[in-house]
């Protein structure tokens, strides 16, 4: 591991993340981490919305935290979730879920393990 500092830069958002209705901030902790680890900030595109697909992530660690704004998600086993300001929520390894909405606002922290996953769109959940 090395050492890294950030600092925040609205040039810094890009539209290449997973989900095209948000734009990320790459942290620089996949680097330093040796892909161990990845940081981001994410934030919602105004006006794009999620059109709440079904997935679930190849990974060891996930978490998000509402740095603005608010977001539902909705989880297997859970139900929907609604984060607002301040929210943290672990997502466990393979969870199926879906973001349901978000607001124009919305602005998270999202730190996953390793730094790159597979991510499978999966069928609805049936009542």
């Amino acid at each position: 591991m090395k050492f890294s500092v950030s600092h925040a830069d609205e040039s810094d958002f890009a539209h290449d993340g997973l989900r095209s209705f948000f734009e990320y901030r790459d942290l620089a902790i996949k680097e330093a981490t040796a892909g161990r680890f990845n940081a981001h900030v994410i934030r919602a595109r105004p006006g794009e919305r999620s059109p709440g697909e079904w997935h679930r992530h190849d990974l060891d660690f996930q978490m998000v935290y509402v740095l603005r704004g608010w977001v539902r998600f909705e989880y297997e086993g859970v139900g929907e979730v609604l984060l607002r300001r301040g929210s943290c929520v672990h997502q466990p390894a393979g969870i199926r879920h879906r973001e349901v909405e978000h607001s124009d606002d919305l602005e998270m922290l999202e730190i996953t393990s390793p730094a790159e996953f597979g991510t499978e769109v999966v069928e609805a959940l049936t009542s």
